[in-house]
């Protein structure tokens, strides 16, 4: 299991092409520590958790690893699902546009899905994902998030993969502790 920096993971996402809107998210405040936990999924990527941490107002740190290579049936109800769980959260993993050319269309784009929306009935889910594919977006999906809390499907996930989670947990306090981040900000 190889740890890398999280944004490394993200990149990873950004860059497979594969289905966007089939991905999969939970997250929550990590278990006993600063922070946050995350699990992506998708049928054909896999699993990534990443553990994350704001070194300052405008910095985010931190780690994360595959833990699994495919998602087999005990993992399956373990993410959110599009259309039974019609109260999850959505997300969006987004990257900017290469040039001008590319940001004017981009724009174009999502003004006609916006005109469109506007005059015909739609549901959320829907309107979302129209948004996310006028914009390119390289991942996106529901999630089953809690701000202040941990989503129980957060701890069943990080009790599926206990050795990754103590693994990414030492690396992550490594970092928090390197960034003195744990003694506030000055």
């Amino acid at each position: 299991m190889r740890v890398r920096d999280w944004q490394d993971i993200l990149s990873d996402v950004v860059e497979d092409g594969r289905d966007p809107g089939a991905w999969r998210a939970v997250a929550g405040t990590r278990r006993g520590g600063l922070g946050e936990d995350l699990f992506l999924s998708h049928r054909d990527v896999g699993v990534y958790q990443l553990k994350t941490y704001a070194k300052n107002p405008y910095e985010v740190r931190g780690v994360g690893t595959r833990v699994a290579r495919r998602i087999d049936d005990d993992l399956e109800p373990l993410f959110p699902n599009r259309e039974t769980d019609t109260d999850a959260g959505r997300f969006g993993v987004q990257r900017p546009p290469e040039d001008e050319d590319e940001a004017t269309s981009m724009a174009r784009r999502l003004e006609e899905t916006m005109k469109v929306h506007a005059e015909v009935p739609t549901t959320p889910d829907d309107f979302f994902t129209d948004v996310m594919e006028a914009l390119d977006s390289p991942a996106f999906g529901p999630m089953d998030y809690e701000f202040d809390a941990r989503p129980d499907r957060l701890d069943d996930l990080t009790d599926e993969f206990t050795d990754a989670n103590e693994l990414l947990s030492a690396e992550l306090d490594d970092l928090i502790e390197t960034d003195e981040v744990d003694r506030g900000f000055y």
